[in-house]
């Protein structure tokens, strides 16, 4: 067992991390660096509760007494300047914090598309940016979003409930396409537009001007209030410039140990192998940060080598639609709508996914089901003896 853990990035999974080590009945000194003011908190409502309450105090996740009690030393306002392998030790804030075993949860930042005048556009990944676009809806709006992601699409519902007149442009030929079914994506599709929700599909943003944002098509969109939502990439400056291997993100085994045993990444920017497919992955989701957190936990107080294999899970709130997905489809992957609007998921006979809306009674029985698979196939054919009545 380490006696000193360092963990850079204080989110959920840097977070996680520490709080797990000490469950788990880690008893060194834990270091925690966060580069954002003040306590960890959640950043899935950012796009969604907070935007209509305005209390940031309940997205704290522990009170400083938790941190107190558990002898996590946090350091907030804090960056790391530089990761030192030889001498294992964490460069920042003008101070050195050494390490027996370091923790990288350094997430991802939004991605800025290199669109001329996208500096009008505002983002929404921290606390400080949704203050500040609570603060900029105070009043009529006319807005637009770049980006039909669950972010962008969080905002635009949010927003068009508000009262503001909301567009969407989306580069790809449908919403959300990385993560969901054609069907799944033309349903969300619908239920925007009959909010009064104008979208745009297929055509990229090519210039954001003093009046609003001109499409590839010519099209121009006037709006006073700019959401950048086109997706993430995850910071892996750090681990770079230590030596570590990066590629579409910081590179891990399926223990999540970095190319160097004494370090290890977690959450949104990390790349580790599918269990299903052993195809390298990266999760944008706070699931698998904190799923992650607690593997590597017990993997460093208990020695455990099991495989990551924990069901990756996911779930968007936009208008009074809860979207859930359960597993984790590839892009190609057939779909079957069953008769209670569920969207099962399959490459070539293997179920991969789950998609539902307001159905959470079928998104927890697969993901037990996928839970009680133990990473073996879970075939088409098998599904009505395993599943019941799950699948029309």
């Amino acid at each position: 067992m380490t006696n000193r853990a360092v963990i850079i990035g204080a989110g959920q999974g840097g977070f996680q991390a520490a709080m797990s080590l000490r469950q788990e009945g880690y008893a060194g000194v834990i270091t925690l660096i966060g580069a954002e003011p003040g306590l960890p908190y959640q950043r899935p409502p950012l796009s969604k509760a907070y935007l209509k309450s305005g209390e940031a105090d309940k997205l704290t996740l522990r009170p400083a007494s938790f941190f107190e009690k558990n002898a996590v030393d946090l350091h907030h306002s804090t960056t790391v300047d530089a990761i030192d392998r030889k001498a294992q030790v964490v460069r920042a804030g003008g101070r050195d914090f050494a390490y027996d075993h370091l923790i990288l949860a350094t997430g991802t930042r939004n991605l800025r598309p290199p669109i001329p005048g996208l500096d009008r556009a505002l983002d929404l990944r921290s606390l400080r940016d949704a203050a500040r676009l609570r603060a900029e809806l105070d009043r009529p709006r006319r807005v637009a979003v770049i980006g039909g992601g669950f972010i962008g699409l969080e905002f635009a519902a949010v927003a068009r409930a508000l009262g503001h007149h909301v567009t969407v442009a989306e580069a790809a030929e449908r919403l959300m396409a990385r993560v969901l079914s054609p069907e799944m994506s033309a349903r969300f599709l619908d239920m925007h537009r009959s909010m009064g929700t104008v979208v745009h599909l297929g055509q990229p943003v090519t210039e954001v001007t003093a009046d609003g944002i001109a499409l590839a098509d010519g099209t121009c969109i006037a709006a006073d209030l700019l959401l950048l939502a086109a997706g993430v990439v995850p910071n892996t400056e750090l681990a770079r410039d230590a030596g570590l291997t990066v590629e579409n993100g910081i590179v891990v085994d399926a223990m999540l140990s970095t190319s160097d045993p004494a370090i290890s990444a977690l959450g949104d920017c990390a790349v580790f192998p599918d269990p299903r497919t052993g195809q390298p992955v990266r999760l944008e989701s706070v699931q698998a940060a904190t799923d992650h957190a607690r593997a590597i936990a017990r993997r460093l107080v208990h020695g455990a080598r099991d495989a990551y294999a924990a069901v990756p899970w996911f779930w968007s709130d936009q208008s009074d639609w809860k979207l859930q997905i359960a597993g984790l489809a590839g892009p190609g992957d057939s779909a079957h709508q069953d008769e209670n609007g569920a969207v099962w998921r399959f490459d070539g006979e293997v179920l991969t996914a789950v998609e539902t809306i307001n159905d959470a009674k079928t998104h927890m029985k697969v993901r037990r089901l996928m839970a009680q698979s133990e990473g073996q196939p879970i075939l088409r054919s098998s599904l009505a003896a395993e599943a019941g009545d799950l699948i029309a």
